[in-house]
């Protein structure tokens, strides 16, 4: 059930040619090779040999965990972005892992660590807000004055407990789109994902993808959705919106996970799927609005793994991967989902995969709901698939449609 290799090749010709070609294919699947213990497991050389089977599943883009040398060993705290040795591994390391991915014709997605930066040295009023002695020494203008240093405000959410990056330095953005480009041209990183996106402004996220032209990027906007109490609201339109907003502030040029989906979603599955019908009667989460910019995901490094901040009910899994897997969107697939739990998990997911290749589904496909009840959901997307999940009977009218997989309460066919 492996991907086509002439169409893979193909693909990666025009989407070299033209960097708007990976958005309007729309044919993503993307995979989250890490989670939030993957440092203790000299990890660059570990996912090397998983390589072959990644690309055999189908999956276009793998988003990697933070290269650089970082403060704390997950990545999430950079301090000098030009050493590309970490607790993941070595340089060497990498750059065999990335060769490795490259051959295999799946791409490599960095996660750009840029809202903040842990300083080297004492400056003004004692914080640790300079960077000397390393690459890209800057000093305490480079960090907001909302967070010690001597730089303008921050122009998004304040990330506490680290020097916040003024991107409003000019000398700031253009050391920040040399380093993108490194990324992408020296260090051989083809796709970005923006950490932290809400903590400064998109318009900068614009002028990053426009200096360094990766080929696909995902911002991280993770807002609180709408609560009454612990009980999630049916509407989740601001949520959305606030998401949206922010893929226009990128100029359209920047995808975002989509959390409203996620957070609906996990609740619809305790029979409660009512919940993915919105009142114009679509996908109630990003994908019902913009779904070309929209990746959706049942868990990440944060929301699930050890940290378990938002976790999605782990006996639901099978039914939220049977949901993203055949709705538009770009559906992203979680390391652990794929590799920790169980081989059957494993194997149900490859099949969603290959189904939704198979059928064409992609980021823009159409979609009919036709039930969305406390004990079911079903839906024809495209012209050539349709899905129920939910323990209620059903199954689509007409001989025509054969079933293409299925397990615990889900159930897809195709014609």
């Amino acid at each position: 059930m492996g991907f086509l290799s002439s169409e893979r090749d193909q693909n990666q010709t025009n989407q070299r040619n033209d960097l708007g070609a990976v958005l309007r294919d729309g044919k993503e699947i993307l995979f989250q090779a890490f989670n939030w213990e993957s440092h203790k497991y000299n990890w660059w050389t570990n996912l090397e040999s998983k390589v072959p089977d990644i690309a055999k599943a189908g999956i276009t883009s793998a988003w990697l965990p933070p290269p650089t040398n970082s403060f704390s060993p997950e990545g999430y705290a950079p301090q000098n972005l030009y050493s590309l040795n970490s607790k993941y591994g070595s340089e060497h390391q990498l750059k065999a892992l990335l060769q490795k991915f490259k051959q295999h014709k799946v791409r490599t997605m960095a996660d750009i660590v840029i809202n903040h930066r842990v300083g080297t040295t004492q400056g003004s009023g004692g914080m640790y807000n300079r960077f000397d002695g390393i690459p890209l020494p800057w000093d305490e203008r480079a960090v907001t004055s909302s967070t010690g240093g001597l730089g303008n405000r921050n122009t998004g959410a304040i990330f506490h407990g680290f020097p916040n990056i003024d991107h409003t330095q000019d000398f700031v953005r253009k050391d920040i789109i040399g380093w993108l480009r490194w990324l992408r041209h020296n260090v051989g990183f083809q796709d970005f994902r923006f950490d932290f996106a809400k903590g400064y402004s998109p318009k900068y996220v614009k002028e990053y993808i426009e200096g360094a032209k990766p080929l696909f990027s995902v911002g991280e906007y993770w807002d609180t959705c709408n609560y009454k109490g612990s009980i999630l609201d049916y509407n989740q339109d601001s949520h959305r919106q606030r998401i949206l907003n922010w893929i226009d502030g990128t100029g359209m040029l920047s995808t975002a996970f989509d959390f409203t989906t996620k957070g609906i979603l996990q609740e619809a599955v305790k029979r409660e799927y009512w919940r993915l019908r919105d009142p114009q009667g679509k996908p109630p989460g990003v994908i019902g609005w913009w779904p070309s910019r929209s990746v959706t995901f049942i868990d990440n490094h944060d929301t699930g793994s050890t940290q378990a901040h938002w976790p999605f009910p782990s006996e639901h899994v099978m039914e939220g991967y049977a949901y993203i897997l055949t709705h538009p969107g770009t559906p992203s697939i979680f390391y652990d989902h794929f590799y920790d739990w169980n081989n059957s998990v494993h194997e149900q997911i490859v099949k969603l995969i290959d189904t939704r290749k198979r059928q064409g589904i992609h980021s823009r496909s159409p979609i009919r709901i036709l039930e969305a009840k406390h004990n079911l959901y079903s839906a024809i997307i495209g012209e050539k698939l349709c899905m129920k999940i939910g323990d209620g009977s059903w199954c689509p009218s007409g001989r025509e449609w054969t079933l293409s997989t299925s397990g615990h309460n889900y159930a897809v066919w195709h014609k």
